[in-house]
């Protein structure tokens, strides 16, 4: 699997072409690394470029990227709406492919020392990569901000990790760290109030609010007075209950809310001889999501700018929906949202996956129609434009050869039908093996829907996310037949001029002729399991689409047959590892005489069905 580290630097510029396509160019400069998006904000007067490569590659790229924000990034003359340290503000690494976090630590250790000491510029670790607790939260290193910097410098306890403990007055500071995949994520409202999303934008952070008493005159939340602790009273931030002292408002938060008020009064710097007087704490409504308010002249509206730190424990949609109920309550809408940067595949899914689950319509469908889905809810072409091949990071890392999947019908046909010998039956059996289970997907989508088979319904969205899992694992086994054929030719070109050169390329030769065999056996039982499933389904599907089932039988014993028949003609090559071998036929055997028996049995069940 290839090596991949994402870096998503901040730059403190936006406005300037000609500065963001200089830092454009550096990144470029560098074999190796895909530049993947540049999101860039006017009223912001930032930039946040996303691009990927190996760990060597990246700590490159990183590091020439700074350097050509520090010599042309001026921070005294820097204005803008979003928080900032330094000419490039902050520079995660995160891990996507093949690479630990432990990698991604000690490559932000190492870009940080370059750019201490070559470019003197103190730099701060952050996340994973913090030295101490107090600067894993961005927010806490970046408190102050550029303005702040030199007091900041100044304090024994705010030493850079690396760099000088001075004042870099163009460039100011950068915090650098590894981290989780972070979604930027902006959410529209049709107001110019940025109150209003401030006030919910307090409501859902994780950092939470002061309490506040509810003022009858107005929807918004920061117009009531703040409830403070006092002597002998420490009142609730999720209920009505009053505490008389520190320690059981602590225990109460505990054992009825199930949350931890003693970390949040420790990062708020309350504790038992300051507490009176200060506001008391209500918890925010979600965990892993920091969030602001903000106008954004550019799209003449307020948004709610959040920041996902855990995606997959707060999902985007939970959010969303929450703030389409609060800007509601507030007499305001919610008009669409937007991406700054990539996004994972699997936030949209989930996304996509919740919004038919709320339509009551099956989540047995394609992969893009669950895109498409969660796009068109979101409203993620409400201020810009969002393509998902640019806008996903599992779509925008690919490699720029054209794949097969990738083809027209007719261009696959053209690609097949000439004198090269890959694409060939390998990679038609996965095709037509992804044929069959898109039919059993499109049977099980119809049965769904069909007024009277209401009963059938869970079964037939079950068979539906199978069929469609089987799909896109045959879809992918089209490329990877044709990858593994040409592995083979490769290393039967290796040298063999010695001993030495011989073994390692007999060596390398049964790895390939191996993984050769093992694309095609996957197909067949992914065909197999298709079979499985339509005779399991034969019987509780909608009887107009029994023909549809039969057919996608049909098919999927071809391409099971069509599998098997290309690891026969590869045995050969594997006969030196016997025990490898003989596993394989054993299994082959095993499957051959179930789908046959699978398929005659379907063949049969079907033709008396139709004609019944």
């Amino acid at each position: 699997m290839q090596q991949l580290v994402e870096c998503v630097p901040n730059f403190s510029e936006g406005r300037d072409s000609n500065k963001i396509g200089l830092i454009i160019s550096e990144i470029k400069k560098i074999s190796g690394v895909s530049l993947l998006d540049v999101s860039s904000g006017i009223d912001t007067n930032r930039t946040v470029m996303t691009f990927v490569g190996s760990i060597s590659c990246v700590e490159e790229a990183a590091f020439h990227a700074i350097r050509s924000a520090s010599e042309i990034i001026d921070m005294r003359k820097h204005k803008g709406t979003h928080a900032r340290l330094g000419s490039t503000d902050v520079c995660p690494f995160i891990p996507v492919n093949n690479v630990t976090m432990d990698d991604c630590i000690s490559l932000s250790h190492r870009v940080a020392k370059r750019v201490g000491d070559d470019l003197s510029i103190p730099v701060y670790l952050y996340e994973d990569s913090a030295q101490m607790p107090e600067r894993k939260n961005l927010a806490n290193v970046r408190y102050g901000e550029y303005e702040g910097l030199s007091k900041k410098l100044s304090d024994k306890s705010w030493v850079p990790d690396y760099g000088p403990s001075k004042l870099n007055v163009i460039s100011g500071a950068t915090v650098m760290g590894a981290r989780e995949f972070l979604i930027a994520y902006n959410i529209n409202l049709n107001t110019l109030d940025k109150r209003m999303a401030t006030d919910i934008a307090f409501e859902i952070r994780e950092k939470g609010r002061a309490k506040r008493k509810d003022n009858t005159y107005s929807p918004n939340s920061l117009d009531g007075e703040i409830i403070r602790y006092i002597k002998e009273e420490y009142p609730c931030g999720i209920c009505e209950y009053v505490s008389n002292n520190y320690k059981n408002i602590i225990n109460h938060n505990e054992k009825d809310h199930s949350y931890d008020l003693k970390s949040l009064f420790l990062e708020q710097g309350y504790n038992k001889s300051n507490i009176f007087g200060k506001p008391v704490i209500q918890p925010g409504m979600f965990n892993h999501i920091k969030a602001v308010g903000w106008i954004v002249d550019e799209y003449y509206r307020a948004q709610i700018s959040i920041n996902f730190t855990n995606f997959n424990k707060t999902p985007i949609h939970e959010v969303f929906d929450t703030v389409c109920e609060l800007a509601e309550k507030r007499g305001i809408r919610v008009t669409g949202s937007e991406l700054v940067g990539l996004v994972p595949l699997n936030a949209m899914l989930m996304a996509g996956k919740h919004y038919l689950n709320k339509q009551h319509t099956t989540i047995g469908v394609p992969e893009s129609r669950l895109v498409e889905v969660a796009v068109q809810t979101f409203g993620l072409c409400d201020v810009a434009s969002f393509n998902p091949k640019d806008k996903i990071i599992d779509y925008a890392v690919k490699n720029s050869d054209k794949k097969l999947v990738e083809m027209s019908l007719n261009e696959f046909g053209d690609e097949l039908s000439t004198n090269s010998v890959a694409p060939g039956g390998g990679s038609v059996s996965a095709l037509v093996g992804n044929l069959g289970s898109a039919l059993i997907s499109m049977v099980a989508a119809l049965t769904f829907e069909k007024k009277g088979f209401e009963d059938s319904r869970k079964k037939m969205e079950l068979a539906g996310i199978k069929a469609q899992l089987i799909k896109q694992k045959l879809t992918n086994f089209i490329d990877d037949d044709t990858n593994a054929f040409n592995k083979v030719i490769e290393a039967s070109r290796l040298p063999d001029s010695n001993k030495n050169e011989k073994d390692a390329r007999d060596l390398a030769l049964l790895k390939a002729n191996m993984n050769a065999i093992n694309i095609p056996l996957e197909v067949s039982r992914l065909s197999l399991d298709i079979l499985e499933l339509s005779y399991d389904l034969i019987n509780d599907i909608n009887p107009n689409s029994i023909s549809d089932l039969a057919v996608a039988s049909e098919v999927s014993f071809a391409a099971f047959r069509g599998g098997i028949l290309n690891i026969y003609i590869n045995m050969n090559e594997v006969k030196s590892d016997r025990e490898f071998a003989d596993t394989v036929m054993k299994e082959v055997d095993a499957m051959l005489s179930k789908a046959t028996e699978l398929k005659d049995k379907i063949f049969k069940e079907s033709i008396q069905l139709i004609n019944s």
